[in-house]
């Protein structure tokens, strides 16, 4: 098997996050890292094309030159700010009485048809979380198994059809291809609960600096997504107001907690806003507060959320926190304590080869999860942004249905490749036309769909 180099690209509304992961003969690996400050972008959504494409391309560069490799796949993250989700279902006859690949790949097409789009919605993903044979729920895998009827309940991620387009022109203009867009949330799921915790039910919260995602996974796949529009910046912002202090000392000051907390510190001198030779004393007391109200607030947000889902009854591996605010001190106990005691645990990427440091820091869940993902730990059976279905023995990623069929070039400093940047929009149309219901289908032709489908 050759060497494939694999980008991940976690285009958060905080940093940017690169890492480039090779996959062979040796197995996984993270080869490469680079993360920088956002630009052009708000909870998730590009608010300046130009700018997001300097931050991405500062990222991915930073990423080449300690990988010394060029990516031959790019998956990249959308935020769940952007996304929403909808259940639908397909049925396909059997006319074979063995179910086979062509069965599943109907049964998601029909599944696929049958979802009811918002208007500008495309879709994402396409997960099934169940198939039944005959009326025989929770099959695992249908493959070979005899039967007349195959019915698959699917969990579909929509996105914003415009905030995927800008998205896009973003990483052309930084000079890339993107071979997959994967929901942070997701993404950050495969990288950090196992299999146990699948099988039992399990919500991934990864707690991010503009939002909190939260994934429900049970079984083989995703049954639920959700995000909050707050995340940790929303303390720096509620530190910077409480204690007068410029925004980049709150930073400071949120990202050291721990440590001051460590160094029993009872009184910190910090920055006057507007005056930068002027400093004044606050309590620690006054920090822990401030810091603690607004995690206890988004926390109770979440449950609430959750609670009206409905999910709960299918937690029952508990809650996995991972993302940077779950870095903060006792953030396990009061989840555990907000979510009427279950099991709460924060977890970590999971460790990996090569530059395994990046597996110490739980802000690296998504893009190692991206990484993951093109190396083929997916959905079985999944459709993805391409409308591909993805399968145990084809979890390589194809390029004939690729979001912008051109190779990828190394990254200058100097240099973004002018046809791109000056047709932006070229190769914007395989994601939203492949993907998006056609409005305009006569009765006829979505009759003689379902019988093609059906038959």
């Amino acid at each position: 098997m050759n060497n494939s180099f694999i980008l991940g690209l976690d285009i958060g509304s905080v940093d940017i996050t690169a890492a480039i992961a090779k996959v062979g003969d040796d197995g996984f690996s993270i080869s490469g890292i680079g993360k920088v400050k956002t630009s052009g972008l708000r909870r998730g959504a590009v608010t300046n094309i130009e700018q997001a494409s300097i931050s991405i391309r500062k990222a991915v560069l930073e990423a080449q030159k300690s990988a010394g490799a060029i990516p031959d796949h790019i998956i990249v993250s959308i935020s769940g700010a952007c996304a929403k989700s909808e259940k639908s279902v397909g049925i396909v006859s059997v006319p074979s009485q063995e179910i086979t690949l062509n069965e599943i790949k109907r049964a998601m097409q029909m599944a696929e048809d049958n979802t009811i789009l918002e208007k500008d919605q495309i879709i994402l993903h396409v997960l099934p979380y169940d198939f039944k044979v005959d009326g025989q729920e929770h099959i695992e895998d249908p493959i070979g198994m005899s039967g007349s009827r195959l019915e698959v309940c699917t969990h579909v991620i929509t996105a914003n059809e415009n905030s995927v387009k800008n998205l896009i022109k973003a990483t052309q203009m930084a000079g890339l291809n993107i071979d997959n867009m994967v929901l942070a949330g997701y993404a950050s799921a495969i990288s950090t609960i196992n299999k146990d915790e699948k099988s039992l039910g399990v919500a991934v919260m990864d707690l991010g600096g503009s939002t909190c995602d939260i994934v429900i996974h049970l079984g083989n796949s995703i049954i639920y997504n959700y995000t909050l529009p707050i995340g940790s910046s929303s303390i720096t912002s509620d530190l910077s107001h409480a204690l007068n202090t410029p925004l980049s000392s709150a930073e400071e000051l949120k990202l050291n907690y721990s440590k001051i907390v460590t160094e029993n510190q009872k009184e910190l001198n910090i920055p006057t806003m507007g005056e930068s030779s002027s400093k004044h004393t606050v309590s620690l007391d006054i920090v822990t507060n401030v810091i603690y109200a607004r995690i206890e607030e988004t926390l109770m947000l979440l449950a609430k959320k959750l609670e009206s889902s409905e999910h709960m009854k299918h937690l029952g591996a508990g809650i996995v926190l991972t993302g940077g605010m779950s870095k903060l001190d006792d953030i396990r106990n009061l989840t555990s304590a907000i979510f009427d005691n279950i099991p709460v645990r924060v977890a970590k990427p999971r460790k990996v080869e090569g530059l395994y440091e990046i597996s110490e820091d739980p802000s690296n869940s998504c893009v190692v999860g991206l990484c993951l993902y093109g190396a083929g730990e997916f959905t079985p059976y999944e459709v993805d942004s391409n409308g591909e279905l993805k399968y145990k023995e084809n979890n390589s990623i194809k390029s004939n249905h690729r979001i912008a069929n051109q190779k990828n070039e190394k990254i200058s400093n100097s240099q973004i490749n002018d046809e791109k940047k000056s047709s932006p929009e070229e190769g914007l149309t395989n994601l939203p036309e492949l993907r998006k219901n056609d409005k305009n289908s006569s009765f006829f032709v979505k009759l003689w769909n379902r019988l093609t489908q059906l038959f």
